[in-house]
Protein backbone atom coordinates (compact mmCIF):
# COMPACT_ATOMS: atom_id res chain seq x y z
CA UNK A 1 0.00 0.00 0.00
CA UNK A 2 2.93 2.70 0.53
CA UNK A 3 4.60 1.77 -2.23
CA UNK A 4 1.44 2.82 -4.18
CA UNK A 5 0.74 6.01 -2.49
CA UNK A 6 4.68 6.87 -2.91
CA UNK A 7 3.85 6.04 -6.92
CA UNK A 8 0.94 8.27 -7.43
CA UNK A 9 2.44 11.33 -5.64
CA UNK A 10 5.18 11.22 -7.74
CA UNK A 11 2.82 10.49 -11.14
CA UNK A 12 0.83 13.66 -10.19
CA UNK A 13 4.66 15.94 -9.28
CA UNK A 14 4.23 16.32 -6.21
CA UNK A 15 7.33 14.93 -4.84
CA UNK A 16 10.84 14.62 -6.04
CA UNK A 17 10.38 17.48 -7.82
CA UNK A 18 14.08 17.40 -8.46
CA UNK A 19 14.79 14.55 -9.75
CA UNK A 20 12.11 14.85 -12.57
CA UNK A 21 13.92 18.26 -13.37
CA UNK A 22 16.72 16.68 -13.86
CA UNK A 23 15.36 14.23 -16.11
CA UNK A 24 13.82 16.79 -18.10
CA UNK A 25 15.49 20.12 -18.29
CA UNK A 26 12.86 21.89 -20.04
CA UNK A 27 10.23 20.95 -17.50
CA UNK A 28 9.26 24.49 -15.41
CA UNK A 29 8.62 23.90 -11.64
CA UNK A 30 6.28 25.82 -10.05
CA UNK A 31 8.97 28.42 -9.09
CA UNK A 32 10.46 29.25 -11.86
CA UNK A 33 6.86 31.59 -12.84
CA UNK A 34 8.50 34.81 -11.97
CA UNK A 35 11.32 33.39 -15.05
CA UNK A 36 8.64 32.78 -17.09
CA UNK A 37 7.33 36.24 -16.84
CA UNK A 38 10.75 37.61 -17.02
CA UNK A 39 11.80 35.96 -20.25
CA UNK A 40 8.32 36.98 -21.86
CA UNK A 41 9.32 40.76 -21.01
CA UNK A 42 12.84 40.44 -22.42
CA UNK A 43 12.06 38.58 -25.12
CA UNK A 44 9.29 41.62 -25.71
CA UNK A 45 12.44 44.13 -25.64
CA UNK A 46 14.99 41.95 -27.34
CA UNK A 47 11.79 41.65 -30.60
CA UNK A 48 11.70 45.74 -30.74
CA UNK A 49 15.64 46.07 -30.27
CA UNK A 50 16.44 43.48 -33.41
CA UNK A 51 13.57 45.38 -35.28
CA UNK A 52 14.46 49.00 -34.69
CA UNK A 53 17.77 49.12 -33.47
CA UNK A 54 19.30 48.88 -37.25
CA UNK A 55 17.83 52.45 -37.68
CA UNK A 56 18.89 54.29 -34.82
CA UNK A 57 21.81 56.31 -36.01
CA UNK A 58 23.73 58.64 -34.18
CA UNK A 59 24.26 62.06 -35.26
CA UNK A 60 27.28 64.44 -34.95
CA UNK A 61 27.29 68.26 -35.34
CA UNK A 62 30.65 70.00 -36.61
CA UNK A 63 31.49 73.00 -37.29
CA UNK A 64 33.57 75.23 -39.80
CA UNK A 65 33.51 72.33 -42.13
CA UNK A 66 36.29 70.28 -40.24
CA UNK A 67 36.12 66.25 -40.29
CA UNK A 68 38.27 65.89 -36.96
CA UNK A 69 36.28 64.59 -33.55
CA UNK A 70 38.06 67.25 -31.97
CA UNK A 71 36.16 69.55 -33.40
CA UNK A 72 32.70 67.95 -33.16
CA UNK A 73 30.82 70.27 -31.17
CA UNK A 74 27.71 68.15 -30.05
CA UNK A 75 25.90 64.91 -30.80
CA UNK A 76 22.79 63.35 -30.49
CA UNK A 77 20.45 60.07 -32.13
CA UNK A 78 17.99 60.06 -34.90
CA UNK A 79 15.86 57.10 -36.06
CA UNK A 80 15.30 56.70 -40.14
CA UNK A 81 12.19 57.13 -41.72
CA UNK A 82 12.78 56.10 -45.44
CA UNK A 83 15.08 54.17 -47.14
CA UNK A 84 16.69 56.64 -48.60
CA UNK A 85 17.96 58.35 -45.95
CA UNK A 86 15.53 60.63 -44.14
CA UNK A 87 15.90 60.47 -40.11
CA UNK A 88 13.95 62.16 -37.91
CA UNK A 89 16.10 63.98 -34.96
CA UNK A 90 15.98 66.72 -32.47
CA UNK A 91 16.12 70.90 -33.55
CA UNK A 92 18.14 71.02 -30.32
CA UNK A 93 20.85 68.50 -31.39
CA UNK A 94 21.76 70.06 -34.74
CA UNK A 95 21.67 73.83 -33.91
CA UNK A 96 24.54 75.52 -35.30
CA UNK A 97 25.69 72.65 -37.02
CA UNK A 98 28.03 73.32 -40.50
CA UNK A 99 28.45 69.80 -40.68
CA UNK A 100 26.52 66.28 -40.45
CA UNK A 101 27.45 62.80 -39.96
CA UNK A 102 25.27 60.09 -39.36
CA UNK A 103 26.50 56.82 -37.99
CA UNK A 104 24.39 53.39 -37.87
CA UNK A 105 24.52 50.84 -35.49
CA UNK A 106 26.99 48.76 -38.19
CA UNK A 107 29.71 51.45 -38.10
CA UNK A 108 28.30 52.74 -41.94
CA UNK A 109 29.60 56.51 -42.12
CA UNK A 110 27.50 59.25 -43.77
CA UNK A 111 27.76 62.63 -44.49
CA UNK A 112 24.07 64.22 -43.84
CA UNK A 113 22.60 67.38 -44.85
CA UNK A 114 20.00 68.97 -42.69
CA UNK A 115 16.27 69.19 -44.65
CA UNK A 116 14.28 71.42 -42.58
CA UNK A 117 13.61 71.79 -38.61
CA UNK A 118 10.64 73.03 -36.29
CA UNK A 119 12.12 75.22 -33.17
CA UNK A 120 8.14 74.77 -32.13
CA UNK A 121 8.13 70.87 -31.82
CA UNK A 122 12.00 70.57 -31.64
CA UNK A 123 12.00 67.79 -34.81
CA UNK A 124 14.54 68.61 -37.21
CA UNK A 125 14.90 66.25 -40.58
CA UNK A 126 17.96 65.50 -42.12
CA UNK A 127 19.44 63.28 -45.20
CA UNK A 128 21.98 61.23 -45.46
CA UNK A 129 24.42 60.67 -48.56
CA UNK A 130 22.30 57.42 -49.12
CA UNK A 131 19.64 55.69 -50.97
CA UNK A 132 20.08 52.30 -48.90
CA UNK A 133 19.14 52.61 -45.18
CA UNK A 134 16.76 50.39 -42.71
CA UNK A 135 14.13 52.19 -41.62
CA UNK A 136 11.81 52.06 -39.34
CA UNK A 137 7.63 52.62 -39.15
CA UNK A 138 6.08 55.28 -37.28
CA UNK A 139 3.06 54.42 -35.06
CA UNK A 140 -0.40 56.32 -33.90
CA UNK A 141 0.76 58.00 -30.67
CA UNK A 142 -3.43 59.22 -30.23
CA UNK A 143 -4.06 55.85 -29.24
CA UNK A 144 -1.36 55.67 -26.36
CA UNK A 145 -2.26 55.02 -22.96
CA UNK A 146 -1.04 55.21 -19.76
CA UNK A 147 1.00 52.64 -18.15
CA UNK A 148 2.00 50.60 -21.58
CA UNK A 149 5.55 49.96 -22.00
CA UNK A 150 7.84 52.51 -23.60
CA UNK A 151 11.30 51.70 -24.86
CA UNK A 152 13.67 54.45 -25.61
CA UNK A 153 16.65 53.97 -27.79
CA UNK A 154 19.53 55.70 -29.11
CA UNK A 155 22.87 55.92 -30.46
CA UNK A 156 24.62 58.11 -28.39
CA UNK A 157 28.33 59.32 -29.62
CA UNK A 158 28.36 55.65 -31.58
CA UNK A 159 27.78 53.60 -28.79
CA UNK A 160 25.51 51.13 -30.75
CA UNK A 161 21.61 50.72 -29.82
CA UNK A 162 21.44 51.95 -26.38
CA UNK A 163 18.42 51.20 -24.82
CA UNK A 164 16.16 51.46 -21.89
CA UNK A 165 12.92 50.14 -20.72
CA UNK A 166 10.01 51.90 -19.01
CA UNK A 167 6.14 53.31 -18.95
CA UNK A 168 3.97 55.98 -20.83
CA UNK A 169 3.69 57.61 -17.62
CA UNK A 170 1.60 61.08 -18.48
CA UNK A 171 0.23 62.52 -21.85
CA UNK A 172 -0.46 66.04 -23.14
CA UNK A 173 2.85 67.65 -21.11
CA UNK A 174 4.10 70.91 -22.45
CA UNK A 175 7.44 71.32 -22.10
CA UNK A 176 9.87 74.44 -22.77
CA UNK A 177 12.86 73.42 -25.59
CA UNK A 178 16.19 74.53 -25.18
CA UNK A 179 15.45 78.19 -27.67
CA UNK A 180 12.29 78.92 -24.88
CA UNK A 181 9.69 78.15 -26.68
CA UNK A 182 6.45 75.76 -25.52
CA UNK A 183 6.19 72.20 -26.47
CA UNK A 184 2.89 71.38 -26.33
CA UNK A 185 1.18 67.32 -26.13
CA UNK A 186 4.34 65.97 -25.09
CA UNK A 187 5.09 62.39 -23.75
CA UNK A 188 6.11 62.10 -20.45
CA UNK A 189 7.87 58.54 -19.54
CA UNK A 190 9.85 56.77 -16.78
CA UNK A 191 12.46 55.14 -19.41
CA UNK A 192 15.71 56.60 -18.69
CA UNK A 193 17.64 58.64 -21.00
CA UNK A 194 20.48 60.99 -21.23
CA UNK A 195 21.80 63.87 -23.35
CA UNK A 196 23.30 61.41 -26.27
CA UNK A 197 19.67 60.41 -26.30
CA UNK A 198 18.31 63.18 -27.95
CA UNK A 199 16.12 62.71 -31.13
CA UNK A 200 16.33 58.72 -30.75
CA UNK A 201 13.11 56.68 -31.10
CA UNK A 202 10.38 56.44 -28.17
CA UNK A 203 9.00 52.34 -29.04
CA UNK A 204 6.28 50.37 -28.28
CA UNK A 205 6.18 46.55 -27.86
CA UNK A 206 5.08 46.36 -31.18
CA UNK A 207 8.08 47.52 -33.02
CA UNK A 208 6.25 51.08 -34.03
CA UNK A 209 8.00 54.73 -33.31
CA UNK A 210 5.21 56.35 -30.93
CA UNK A 211 7.70 59.32 -30.17
CA UNK A 212 11.19 61.31 -30.71
CA UNK A 213 13.07 61.95 -27.47
CA UNK A 214 13.49 65.16 -26.58
CA UNK A 215 15.02 65.61 -23.78
CA UNK A 216 15.40 65.26 -19.66
CA UNK A 217 15.39 67.24 -16.67
CA UNK A 218 18.23 67.71 -14.66
CA UNK A 219 18.37 65.90 -11.23
CA UNK A 220 15.28 64.67 -11.80
CA UNK A 221 14.89 60.77 -11.76
CA UNK A 222 12.94 58.49 -13.89
CA UNK A 223 11.43 61.56 -16.15
CA UNK A 224 11.70 61.37 -19.65
CA UNK A 225 10.24 63.39 -22.51
CA UNK A 226 9.61 62.58 -26.32
CA UNK A 227 7.42 64.12 -28.94
CA UNK A 228 4.36 61.74 -30.03
CA UNK A 229 5.08 59.85 -33.11
CA UNK A 230 2.05 62.10 -35.12
CA UNK A 231 3.42 65.29 -34.59
CA UNK A 232 7.10 64.29 -35.60
CA UNK A 233 4.89 62.83 -38.86
CA UNK A 234 3.15 66.09 -40.00
CA UNK A 235 6.28 67.97 -39.06
CA UNK A 236 8.29 65.87 -41.40
CA UNK A 237 5.52 66.11 -43.98
CA UNK A 238 4.99 70.10 -44.07
CA UNK A 239 9.36 70.23 -43.91
CA UNK A 240 9.48 67.78 -47.19
CA UNK A 241 6.38 69.48 -49.04
CA UNK A 242 7.64 73.41 -48.13
CA UNK A 243 10.65 73.43 -46.64
CA UNK A 244 9.81 74.56 -43.52
CA UNK A 245 6.41 74.53 -41.51
CA UNK A 246 4.14 77.37 -42.26
CA UNK A 247 1.71 77.16 -39.40
CA UNK A 248 -0.85 79.90 -38.49
CA UNK A 249 -0.97 81.32 -35.17
CA UNK A 250 -3.41 81.86 -32.57
CA UNK A 251 -1.28 82.40 -29.62
CA UNK A 252 -2.29 80.26 -27.16
CA UNK A 253 -0.73 77.11 -25.19
CA UNK A 254 -2.80 73.92 -25.16
CA UNK A 255 -3.32 70.54 -24.42
CA UNK A 256 -5.17 67.49 -24.89
CA UNK A 257 -7.94 66.97 -22.52
CA UNK A 258 -10.11 64.16 -22.30
CA UNK A 259 -14.21 65.13 -21.56
CA UNK A 260 -16.52 63.36 -18.55
CA UNK A 261 -19.67 61.56 -20.70
CA UNK A 262 -22.21 64.16 -18.73
CA UNK A 263 -20.13 67.17 -20.86
CA UNK A 264 -20.13 65.54 -24.08
CA UNK A 265 -24.10 64.62 -23.80
CA UNK A 266 -24.85 67.74 -22.07
CA UNK A 267 -23.06 69.84 -25.57
CA UNK A 268 -23.74 67.02 -27.65
CA UNK A 269 -20.08 66.62 -28.72
CA UNK A 270 -18.71 64.16 -31.52
CA UNK A 271 -15.68 63.43 -29.41
CA UNK A 272 -14.59 62.85 -25.61
CA UNK A 273 -11.58 64.53 -26.02
CA UNK A 274 -10.58 68.40 -27.38
CA UNK A 275 -8.06 70.97 -26.69
CA UNK A 276 -8.19 73.10 -23.21
CA UNK A 277 -6.22 76.26 -24.08
CA UNK A 278 -3.95 77.08 -20.82
CA UNK A 279 -2.33 80.11 -21.46
CA UNK A 280 -2.75 83.31 -23.62
CA UNK A 281 -0.20 85.68 -25.68
CA UNK A 282 -1.30 89.64 -24.97
CA UNK A 283 -2.36 90.86 -28.10
CA UNK A 284 -2.10 87.54 -30.04
CA UNK A 285 -5.11 86.22 -31.86
CA UNK A 286 -6.65 84.64 -29.33
CA UNK A 287 -6.58 87.51 -26.66
CA UNK A 288 -8.17 90.00 -29.85
CA UNK A 289 -11.30 87.34 -30.06
CA UNK A 290 -11.70 86.96 -26.42
CA UNK A 291 -10.52 83.13 -25.26
CA UNK A 292 -10.04 82.68 -22.10
CA UNK A 293 -7.63 80.56 -19.90
CA UNK A 294 -9.15 77.25 -20.00
CA UNK A 295 -11.48 77.27 -22.48
CA UNK A 296 -12.21 73.94 -24.56
CA UNK A 297 -11.84 74.77 -28.48
CA UNK A 298 -14.49 71.94 -29.74
CA UNK A 299 -14.38 73.09 -33.31
CA UNK A 300 -12.31 75.23 -36.00
CA UNK A 301 -13.81 76.01 -38.89
CA UNK A 302 -16.64 73.30 -38.55
CA UNK A 303 -13.80 70.63 -37.92
CA UNK A 304 -14.06 68.22 -34.53
CA UNK A 305 -11.29 69.14 -32.81
CA UNK A 306 -9.77 66.32 -29.89
CA UNK A 307 -5.92 67.38 -29.97
CA UNK A 308 -3.61 69.77 -30.23
CA UNK A 309 -1.93 67.97 -33.76
CA UNK A 310 -5.55 68.11 -35.23
CA UNK A 311 -5.42 71.65 -34.79
CA UNK A 312 -2.27 72.37 -35.93
CA UNK A 313 -3.15 70.51 -39.04
CA UNK A 314 -6.40 72.83 -39.25
CA UNK A 315 -4.19 76.11 -39.39
CA UNK A 316 -1.45 74.66 -41.85
CA UNK A 317 -4.05 74.34 -44.79
CA UNK A 318 -6.32 77.50 -43.27
CA UNK A 319 -5.08 80.47 -45.55
CA UNK A 320 -3.19 82.91 -42.82
CA UNK A 321 -4.93 86.11 -42.01
CA UNK A 322 -8.49 84.48 -43.01
CA UNK A 323 -11.03 84.90 -40.01
CA UNK A 324 -12.39 81.41 -38.95
CA UNK A 325 -14.69 80.16 -36.66
CA UNK A 326 -13.87 78.36 -33.11
CA UNK A 327 -16.53 76.48 -31.34
CA UNK A 328 -15.95 77.40 -27.25
CA UNK A 329 -17.43 74.86 -24.29
CA UNK A 330 -16.79 76.44 -20.93
CA UNK A 331 -18.74 74.86 -18.06
CA UNK A 332 -22.42 74.66 -19.69
CA UNK A 333 -21.52 77.82 -21.63
CA UNK A 334 -20.93 77.00 -25.16
CA UNK A 335 -20.50 79.90 -27.88
CA UNK A 336 -18.62 80.65 -31.48
CA UNK A 337 -15.75 82.84 -32.09
CA UNK A 338 -14.97 84.49 -35.19
CA UNK A 339 -10.56 84.36 -34.75
CA UNK A 340 -7.83 85.64 -37.68
CA UNK A 341 -4.85 83.65 -37.25
CA UNK A 342 -1.29 85.12 -38.38
CA UNK A 343 1.76 83.18 -39.03
CA UNK A 344 3.65 82.06 -36.69
CA UNK A 345 7.11 83.99 -36.28
CA UNK A 346 10.09 80.92 -37.47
Amino acid sequence: MTEQIEVTIKTIGLADDSASSSRDPDRKVPGDRDTLLLDAYSQAVVSVVDAVGPSVVSVSVGKNGSKRAADRIGAGSGVVIAPDGYILTNDHVIQKADTLEVVLTDGSRFSAALIGTDPATDIAVIRANTNFMPCSTLGDSDSLRVGQLAIAMGNPYGFQSTVSTGVVSALGRALRSTRGQLIEDIIQHTAPLNPGNSGGPLVDSGGKVIGINTAIIAYAQGIGFAVPANTAMWVASQILSHGRVRRGFLGIAARRRPLGRRMVRYHGLQSNHTVEVLSIEPGSPAAVAGLKKHDLIVTIGGTPIQSVDDLHRFLAEWPIGKPVEIEIVNGQSRKALDIKPIEAAV
